[in-house]
């Protein structure tokens, strides 16, 4: 673990509240626990900046270590409040623009830093602080996919504000998400059309009749390589896989995947559940549980059995977790209009991508040029006319 140069060294100077700038490959016990009791205590849940989960994918998918993972710590040996992974970027879009973005990659879905429940604002205060005292920030601080008007969201616009700045939203993007009281059958009943649940019983007893047609779930303590074997080989068979975009298509994806997940399992995270004819997984699906919400991470299915929409009646299957006692809701993790999911879970989770200015006057100059040239061209793209149709072209 190193402290951030622009921070006290000795613990006679460390201020009240830190940041730091943490090796996650050379994290103390004592800094992992304070990382995981993090986790039980965050505003908002989000499984892809827990320890078991960024650590792996700070090692293995950021291989040129763009990355910072940053904490903000009460002291030198107080609660963490927050912890976020930071990269530097010399472009925004095409835009030769430097500034911060909070680091992602492909599979991590959910963008919200992990911050104690109550400390959002002084988080955020202590993180853009930070940043304006840092030689490599320039700019503004990007933090894509916020829960839109969640506690995090708010707070960063307040900050934004005492700051003298706005936190501007760049875009936004609807999901799907599963949120209700009702019982996992009364909400098939509603969501489904009673033409569509006749048709899918159907493509259920037609699917029984290739041979023994089996639900499971994982279960703690079962071993895992089996699930995660069945999983890669049955999304790689896919589309996904002719794509080479499929988890096993690439070594360091693969490696991630069974870590993560082995992760998940010790942390007591991880719901798996999949569709078997003959003892042959159709359907696949992994859930990562983090109470009080879920996170829907990944699913796959046959699609030599796509005729008997396997991954539909596995779908179906995984509403029961509308009745599980911890879960107030499940993020699909799904992009708009994804039509296995979309087509079930009704509810929708609002994501927006978010633009804060540093203090600097270079940078806030920087930061309202960019803001006017977004604003004019968003307003220039729903003021252009459709492009006609083919059929309507003369």
């Amino acid at each position: 673990m190193t402290v951030h140069p622009a921070f006290p060294t000795s613990d006679a100077e460390v201020a009240p509240l830190t940041v730091r700038v943490v090796d996650p490959l050379a994290l103390s016990d004592e800094l992992a626990a304070a990382w995981d009791r993090l986790a039980e205590e965050a505003s908002e849940p989000n499984p892809f900046a827990e320890r078991w989960c960024l650590q792996s994918a700070l090692h293995l998918l950021d291989p040129q270590r763009h990355a910072r993972l940053v904490m903000v710590r009460d002291g030198s040996t107080g609660p963490v409040i927050g912890v976020m992974p930071l990269a530097h970027a010399a472009k925004y879009g095409r835009l030769p623009l430097r500034h911060v973005t909070g680091w992602t990659h492909h599979n991590h879905f959910l963008g919200l830093p992990l911050v104690r429940a109550g400390c959002e604002n002084l988080f955020w205060s202590i993180l853009l602080g930070w940043c304006d005292a840092s030689a490599w920030a320039r700019t503004l601080v990007h933090v894509p996919r916020l829960t839109e008007d969640g506690p995090l969201h708010k707070a960063l616009v307040d900050v934004a504000r005492v700051r003298g700045g706005e936190a501007e939203v760049v875009h936004r993007e609807e999901r799907a998400l599963l949120d209700s009281d009702l019982s996992p059958e009364a909400y098939w009943d509603e969501a489904v059309r009673a033409k569509k649940r006749k048709e899918l019983r159907r493509q259920a007893n037609r699917l029984a009749e290739q041979g023994l047609l089996t639900f499971r779930r994982w279960q703690p303590g079962e071993a895992l390589d089996p699930w995660l074997d069945g999983f890669l080989e049955l999304e790689a068979r896919g589309w996904k896989g002719r794509a080479e975009s499929a988890l096993a298509s690439h070594g360091e994806t693969e490696a991630w995947f069974r870590a993560v997940l082995a992760g998940a399992a010790d942390a007591g995270r991880l719901d798996m559940r999949s569709l078997d004819l003959d003892g042959r997984p159709l359907a696949m699906l992994i859930n990562f549980l983090c109470p009080p919400g879920g996170f829907s991470f990944k699913t796959a299915f046959d699609e030599d059995y796509a005729r008997f929409s396997p991954g539909v009646l596995l779908q179906q299957a995984n509403l029961d977790l509308l009745g599980d006692a911890r879960i107030d809701w499940v993020d699909s993790c799904a992009a708009p209009g994804h039509p296995m999911i979309d087509s079930v879970w009704r509810e929708r989770r609002r994501l927006v991508w978010v633009n804060v200015p540093l203090a600097g006057s270079s940078d806030r100059l920087r930061f309202n040029a960019l803001t006017r040239a977004e604003r004019l061209w968003r307003r220039w793209k729903r003021a252009a006319p459709a492009t006609p149709d083919a059929q309507d072209l003369p």
